[in-house]
């Protein structure tokens, strides 16, 4: 029987020499976390001790579908984002931590009172849930909404409301199909932004991610251009539009908020120093 010690050497050299991982020694303690069900600090305490037969052929299936490129993510079933602990699948997008930009950019806004339980946001494609509970798990007063058109996104989101207990309204929605007669003081999305041709759609995690929520017509705006169309509508006055993008669309999206009228334009960048999140705000 190998130890846990030899068990993660053999892993990391595997994940490093197949050049898929940017991380071989955290995928490898995470997947035998995943298999002993313990936390990695079990590793330090006890090396040495052995793997059952059982233990050994779960790790080692694991390891091959990590190794054939399968996102840790969607391995372990598990994304950690804004210190929520989040199940994920393969109906879900994997919560990235650019999209913490996003959590951050609310929460800059001076619209928000913590006494005030009138406050109403939607997240607008929801998916796993990640927007809309770390926003509740922070403005705990406002009424927060998410919807999403993937029933299968929606039940995972549901889980993790309740796994964080957290209380969100989840809705089966193609966009704003399921709230047409409903008004918000914040809308937010991390729509599908990237284009259909995009040769990335073919390398690393996003190739086991659902297309539809990654693309969005010839330049990747098609989404993007009808939310920020058909919020106009559901927003209050002084209400804001956040929404997430590519890092070469800031131009083109600003354009689009001007056009519709929105004022107070934002900019805000990720944690590489990317335009990530745009911003506007609705008229009086």
């Amino acid at each position: 029987m190998a130890t846990i010690e030899a068990t993660l050497k053999s892993a990391q050299e595997q994940l490093k020499q197949a050049g898929l991982v940017d991380s071989p020694q955290i995928d490898a303690e995470l997947l035998l976390c995943y298999t002993l069900q313990v936390n990695r600090s079990y590793f330090f305490t006890w090396p040495e001790k052995e793997l059952s037969a059982g233990q050994e052929q779960i790790f080692q299936t694991l390891l091959q579908k990590r190794l054939q490129g399968h996102p840790i993510a969607h391995i372990i079933e598990q994304r950690e984002f804004w210190g929520l602990d989040l199940k994920v699948s393969k109906d879900t997008l994997i919560p990235r931590p650019d999209t913490e930009t996003l959590i951050e950019a609310v929460l800059d806004l001076n619209c928000f009172n913590r006494l005030d339980s009138n406050c109403a946001i939607l997240d607008l494609g929801t998916g796993s849930g990640a927007i809309a509970l770390a926003l509740k798990s922070e403005l705990t007063d406002c009424q927060i909404t998410a919807v999403d058109q993937s029933l299968a996104a929606l039940e995972i989101a549901k889980q993790n409301a309740i796994k964080n207990q957290l209380n969100v309204t989840f809705l089966e929605s193609d966009w704003f199909s399921a709230v047409k007669n409903q008004h918000y003081h914040c809308i937010v999305s991390n729509p599908p932004y990237i284009e259909d041709n995009d040769p990335h759609l073919k390398q690393g995690d996003v190739r086991f991610e659902p297309i539809s929520a990654l693309t969005s017509g010839k330049d990747g705006l098609d989404d993007i251009r009808l939310i920020i169309h058909q919020a106009w509508s559901h927003l209050h006055a002084q209400g804001w539009l956040l929404i997430e993008h590519g890092y070469n669309q800031a131009d083109n999206i600003n354009k689009l908020f001007e056009k519709q009228g929105y004022k107070n334009i934002r900019l805000c960048k990720d944690l590489g120093g990317n335009p990530r999140i745009t911003l506007g705000q609705k008229p009086q």
